[in-house]
This record gives C-alpha cells, sequence and structure tokens, in this order.
C-alpha cells in the first residue's frame, strides 16, 4: 500500500497456530491498515491447510480446526468486519461451502485445480502434483446451479475494479452499506450472462426463475435499473454494469 496499492485482500491458512490467536491477530492487521492508510481489506480468505504429497504438517495440522470452530470463525469475522468479502475456496467440502453462506461467505471459487498446467491438460491423475488436495470437485456449472437453487445471485462482476472503485472510493460505498446499489444489478447482468452463454438447461432454468424472483423483490428504482441491464445482455450485448 505504500507503493500506492489500494485495495488489498488479506488472509490466514489455518491449522498452524491457535485459530483464537490467528483471528485477534487478523483484527490487528486490519486495525493497523484502518489507522495507517484509512482503508481496510477489501476481501478475506479463509483457507484450512489441506493434506498434500509428500507434506507431514500438511497431513496431521498442529492445530487442526474442526468443522463446529470453522464456522465460528466465519461468523466472527462477518460481524467484525461486515463491508469486507469473506472468501472460501474449493479446499472445503460443497456441504461446508453451502453451510457458511448463511454465516457471511460471500465469494467462491468453483472448478479449481492447483497442480501446475491444470487448466491447461488433462491429466491422467492430477492428485499426483497437485498442491494440495481439494474438498469440493463439482464443476462450475454444478456450482453455480447449486448456489442458486438455495436462493443467492451468482455474481460474476468485476465492475468495482473496471471503474475503480478500489481503497478508499469502495470503502466509501462498502462500510455503509451503499455498494449494494451497484452489486445488485451487476450480480443479475453477469448472471443472465452467464445463464445465455455457458449454463446447462437445468441451471438456465434455475437461473432464470431466480433473476424473475430478484427482480420481483427489488424496490422500483433498483429493478428499473436491473431490468435494463439484464434486458442489454438478453438482446446480446455483454459486460454491461453500473
Amino acid at each position: 500500500m505504500e507503493a500506492g496499492i489500494d485495495d488489498v485482500g488479506i488472509g490466514i491458512l489455518f491449522g498452524l497456530a491457535d485459530w483464537r490467536f490467528e483471528i485477534l491477530a487478523l483484527m490487528q492487521h486490519i486495525r493497523h491498515l484502518e489507522a495507517r492508510f484509512g482503508v481496510g481489506p477489501h476481501t478475506i480468505s479463509v483457507p484450512r491447510l489441506e493434506p498434500a504429497i509428500g507434506c507431514d504438517i500438511a497431513a496431521s495440522p498442529p492445530h487442526a480446526v474442526s468443522d463446529i470452530d470453522f464456522r465460528k470463525i466465519v461468523a466472527i469475522l462477518r460481524l467484525a468486519v461486515p463491508y469486507t468479502g469473506i472468501i472460501m475456496s474449493t479446499r472445503e467440502t460443497p456441504n461446508i461451502r453451502r453451510e457458511t453462506f448463511a454465516l457471511g461467505v460471500s465469494q467462491i471459487s468453483a472448478g479449481s485445480r492447483t497442480n501446475p498446467g491444470g487448466y491447461a491438460e488433462a491429466e491422467a491423475n492430477p492428485a499426483l502434483s497437485s498442491q494440495f488436495q481439494l474438498g469440493d470437485h463439482r464443476a462450475l456449472d454444478e456450482v453455480v446451479r447449486d448456489v442458486a437453487s438455495m436462493g443467492y445471485v451468482p455474481s460474476f462482476c468485476t465492475g468495482c475494479y473496471r471503474l475503480g472503485r478500489t481503497g478508499q472510493d469502495f470503502m466509501d460505498l462498502a462500510k455503509p452499506g451503499a455498494i449494494k446499489l451497484h452489486c445488485d444489478p451487476n450480480a443479475l447482468s453477469t448472471f443472465t450472462e452467464y445463464l445465455e452463454d455457458y449454463a446447462g438447461p437445468e441451471t438456465r432454468s434455475v437461473g432464470e426463475a431466480l433473476v424473475g424472483s430478484t427482480l420481483d423483490n427489488m424496490d422500483a428504482r433498483q429493478r428499473e435499473i436491473s431490468q435494463a441491464l439484464v434486458r442489454k445482455v438478453k438482446g446480446g450485448k455483454r459486460d454491461v454494469f453500473v
């Protein structure tokens, strides 16, 4: 940040030390960023140490975090840093990922590979060269359908980064909750773009129903903005956001 990078994410690899100490240290890190730069973290990641070939400590972490404590960690972070996105990776199982949405997770990955060249090459046994074991092996479309089935709108938005809403500009919107005025319309437009271009038939059916019900539950102004973006996407335009 001293070099001019105004937007940062932070996180902890849980399992190396007592998670209670780690959380307190993370809070002090955030406190320092706020005091020194006036800007807290855009995101917080919460990976747990997972088994990896040739790494004894990964197979038996010195301070393993139970599923119950892991849920507590997510809830604590959401209460303590309400303006920050909480990221959960495919290290975790589908069930844990589903449950932690309700506790505060706002961003997940899907279809991840941890082996070198994994996205470009079909390897017979990628587990042999992977950095660590994954807990969620589902394809992107299945994850998107699952998220939508729970009533959450999968968003592929990068509007804030594209428009320079980072650092202090982002915090000014995120801390009072005003970022929702951008996130909700952009979520619907990018989700619609995914449904139009990439989704399988079942996912598209679930997704279109969710888009419709979400629009119905918006206030008049938000609905007008969102509908305009969705119409543009359905009309063939791409990469539209506010």
